[in-house]
């Protein structure tokens, strides 16, 4: 009879246990979760991008004559010490990046958003131009100084430089979203997002043909 009475009593202990933690639990606020941020903030861009866009100019390209890419790009200009723009992008880019006395990159491993390629060598990536120059040439940059297309080719500041792979930056060229788009689709979003962001700051026009390609983009932004 006892031993019947001190299983009772314990058998309340935990009943009554049980009734306190569950509404402990229940009170708790669940996170986030960290794909509904990120869809979030597409969505934010996504609209950003969409007003920025209606407020571009839509006018025919300009004539190539006259572009050359010393027009805009000598060679990259230095932005840190001995560090040039490319260098410094090259570092921002990549994972366990070593560089030399000369700040040129020895080792280290870089993404590439366009075609999702791991490359771990500094010799398989370009470091692109999002809006081409010859591309920001004929959207106005033709009637530029010297000094403001210097100025344009090594921006570190607007998302109009990036670490990609050698071999779709070949693919690319000097081609618009009406033409060519990153082989990965997952990176439409971003990269029409960078593409107007940049041509906004620097008050360069799109065509029309662009402008539905990048509104096309946009759509994936989800």
């Amino acid at each position: 009879m006892r031993g019947i009475m001190i299983f009772l009593r314990r058998a309340v202990r935990v009943s009554v246990l049980s009734l306190m933690v569950v509404p402990l639990t229940a009170v708790i606020p669940t996170p986030p979760a960290a794909a509904d941020t990120r869809e979030r903030s597409k969505a934010v861009s996504a609209a950003l991008a969409r007003r920025m866009l209606a407020q571009l100019k839509v006018a025919r390209p300009l004539s190539i004559r006259g572009y050359s890419h010393r027009r805009f790009q000598p060679r990259w200009a230095h932005h840190k010490g001995t560090c040039d723009a490319r260098e410094m992008v090259l570092a921002r880019d990549g994972r366990r990046v070593r560089r030399n006395a000369a700040c040129h990159p020895v080792k280290g491993v870089w993404y590439s958003p366009y075609d999702g390629k791991w490359l771990k060598s500094e010799k398989l990536v370009d470091v692109d131009h999002v809006v081409p120059l010859a591309y920001a040439w004929r959207s106005g940059a033709r009637r530029w100084s010297q000094a403001r297309r210097r100025a344009f080719a090594n921006d570190l500041r607007r998302p109009e430089l990036i670490v990609v792979s050698h071999s779709v930056n070949m693919a690319k060229g000097g081609q618009g979203p009406q033409s060519w788009r990153p082989p990965r689709r997952a990176y439409w979003c971003r990269y029409a997002t960078s593409w107007i962001t940049v041509k906004h700051h620097y008050r360069l026009f799109v065509t029309r043909k662009e402008r539905t390609a990048l509104l096309n983009m946009l759509r994936t932004c989800r």
